[in-house]
Protein backbone atom coordinates (compact mmCIF):
# COMPACT_ATOMS: atom_id res chain seq x y z
CA UNK A 1 0.00 0.00 0.00
CA UNK A 2 1.37 3.46 -0.85
CA UNK A 3 2.29 5.94 1.85
CA UNK A 4 1.17 9.54 1.98
CA UNK A 5 3.52 12.06 3.55
CA UNK A 6 2.13 15.35 4.84
CA UNK A 7 4.78 17.87 5.82
CA UNK A 8 3.84 21.15 7.48
CA UNK A 9 6.19 24.09 7.76
CA UNK A 10 6.15 26.87 10.34
CA UNK A 11 7.83 29.75 8.53
CA UNK A 12 9.77 32.82 9.51
CA UNK A 13 7.62 35.98 9.46
CA UNK A 14 7.05 37.51 6.05
CA UNK A 15 8.46 34.56 4.08
CA UNK A 16 5.41 32.47 3.18
CA UNK A 17 4.70 33.87 -0.29
CA UNK A 18 8.26 33.38 -1.50
CA UNK A 19 8.54 29.99 0.24
CA UNK A 20 5.42 28.74 -1.56
CA UNK A 21 6.59 30.17 -4.88
CA UNK A 22 9.98 28.45 -4.62
CA UNK A 23 8.35 25.22 -3.42
CA UNK A 24 5.90 25.12 -6.34
CA UNK A 25 8.06 26.53 -9.13
CA UNK A 26 11.52 25.20 -8.26
CA UNK A 27 11.51 22.45 -5.65
CA UNK A 28 8.43 20.46 -6.73
CA UNK A 29 9.64 20.05 -10.35
CA UNK A 30 13.03 18.83 -9.08
CA UNK A 31 11.31 16.36 -6.74
CA UNK A 32 9.20 15.11 -9.65
CA UNK A 33 12.28 14.74 -11.85
CA UNK A 34 13.83 12.65 -9.07
CA UNK A 35 10.79 10.35 -9.11
CA UNK A 36 9.14 11.78 -6.00
CA UNK A 37 5.43 12.33 -6.58
CA UNK A 38 4.21 15.66 -5.22
CA UNK A 39 0.44 15.79 -4.83
CA UNK A 40 0.18 19.31 -3.50
CA UNK A 41 2.05 22.22 -1.91
CA UNK A 42 0.88 25.60 -0.77
CA UNK A 43 0.06 28.03 2.03
CA UNK A 44 -2.04 27.07 5.02
CA UNK A 45 -5.42 28.76 5.16
CA UNK A 46 -4.95 29.22 8.91
CA UNK A 47 -1.97 30.64 10.77
CA UNK A 48 -1.65 28.61 13.94
CA UNK A 49 -0.66 30.79 16.89
CA UNK A 50 -0.04 33.65 14.44
CA UNK A 51 2.75 31.84 12.56
CA UNK A 52 2.86 31.71 8.77
CA UNK A 53 2.59 28.10 7.66
CA UNK A 54 2.70 26.01 4.49
CA UNK A 55 2.47 22.34 3.50
CA UNK A 56 3.82 19.71 1.13
CA UNK A 57 2.02 16.43 0.31
CA UNK A 58 3.93 13.58 -1.36
CA UNK A 59 3.34 9.92 -2.19
CA UNK A 60 5.78 7.01 -2.05
CA UNK A 61 5.44 3.33 -2.90
CA UNK A 62 6.57 2.30 0.61
CA UNK A 63 8.46 3.56 3.65
CA UNK A 64 11.67 2.03 2.34
CA UNK A 65 11.12 3.71 -1.03
CA UNK A 66 10.52 7.04 0.76
CA UNK A 67 13.75 6.73 2.75
CA UNK A 68 15.81 5.85 -0.32
CA UNK A 69 14.33 8.59 -2.51
CA UNK A 70 14.66 11.29 0.15
CA UNK A 71 18.26 10.32 0.88
CA UNK A 72 19.15 10.42 -2.81
CA UNK A 73 17.34 13.71 -3.48
CA UNK A 74 18.41 15.69 -0.42
CA UNK A 75 22.00 14.52 -0.87
CA UNK A 76 22.10 15.55 -4.52
CA UNK A 77 23.86 18.52 -6.05
CA UNK A 78 20.65 19.53 -7.85
CA UNK A 79 19.03 20.16 -4.43
CA UNK A 80 22.07 21.54 -2.59
CA UNK A 81 23.02 23.90 -5.43
CA UNK A 82 19.40 24.63 -6.38
CA UNK A 83 16.51 25.82 -4.21
CA UNK A 84 17.75 24.36 -0.91
CA UNK A 85 18.84 27.66 0.66
CA UNK A 86 15.70 29.49 -0.51
CA UNK A 87 13.57 26.81 1.18
CA UNK A 88 15.56 26.02 4.33
CA UNK A 89 16.32 29.65 5.21
CA UNK A 90 12.59 30.40 5.57
CA UNK A 91 11.69 27.46 7.85
CA UNK A 92 11.38 27.84 11.63
CA UNK A 93 10.32 24.21 12.14
CA UNK A 94 8.60 21.44 10.24
CA UNK A 95 6.58 18.36 11.12
CA UNK A 96 6.01 15.23 9.07
CA UNK A 97 3.27 12.62 9.23
CA UNK A 98 3.41 9.47 7.08
CA UNK A 99 0.41 7.16 6.74
CA UNK A 100 -0.60 4.25 4.53
CA UNK A 101 -3.53 5.08 2.26
CA UNK A 102 -5.47 3.18 -0.38
CA UNK A 103 -4.48 3.98 -3.97
CA UNK A 104 -8.02 5.33 -4.53
CA UNK A 105 -7.33 8.16 -2.08
CA UNK A 106 -4.28 9.19 -4.07
CA UNK A 107 -6.02 8.77 -7.44
CA UNK A 108 -8.84 11.05 -6.29
CA UNK A 109 -6.62 13.76 -4.78
CA UNK A 110 -7.33 17.20 -6.20
CA UNK A 111 -4.60 19.78 -5.53
CA UNK A 112 -5.47 23.23 -4.27
CA UNK A 113 -5.51 25.98 -6.87
CA UNK A 114 -2.24 27.96 -6.89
Amino acid sequence: MPVLEIRTYRLKPGTRDEFVRVMREESAPLLAAAGIRVLDAGPSLVDEDGFEEAYLVRVFDSLDHRDAQEEAFYGSAVWREGPREAIVSRIETYHTIVVEVPEAVIANWRPAAP
